[in-house]
């Protein structure tokens, strides 16, 4: 079992940054994979970046300038720097983790294994 507990949401105006955090605890060996989705109110939802054990990234094209994947192993910590953040930004951001090796990039909620209980991410114009 992993257990993951998100931190660092909150509101900011647009144009503002916000780092989000995320510890992995548990069996932390086990997981392969660490990544966030986000979902807004009445969307699916939808990868915004994952990063594998040994630090190859994927991001979402809406995030690829703007918000940063990375990964602290010692700690068990994944964040996500997000820059330049936009009014469509405004979501509940999750961390996720997943337990199998994946060839390319996971980007599907299928795709992973365990999901934190969110942060919600408010951004104002």
């Amino acid at each position: 079992q992993v257990q993951l507990v998100e931190s660092g949401g909150g509101s900011v105006q647009a144009g503002g940054s916000l780092r989000l955090s995320c510890v992995v605890s548990g069996d932390t060996r086990s997981r392969q994979w660490l990544g966030w989705f986000r979902q807004a109110a009445g969307k699916e939802r939808e990868q915004v970046a994952g990063i594998s054990h040994g630090g190859h990234t994927c991001t979402a094209d809406f995030a690829a300038d703007r918000f940063t994947i990375s990964q602290d192993n010692a700690e068990n910590t994944v964040f996500l720097q997000m820059n330049s953040l936009q009014p469509d930004d405004t979501a509940m951001y999750f961390c996720v983790a997943r337990t199998l090796a994946y060839f390319g990039c996971p980007r599907t909620p299928q795709s992973w294994h365990y999901w934190g209980q969110g942060t919600q991410v408010t951004v104002s114009s």
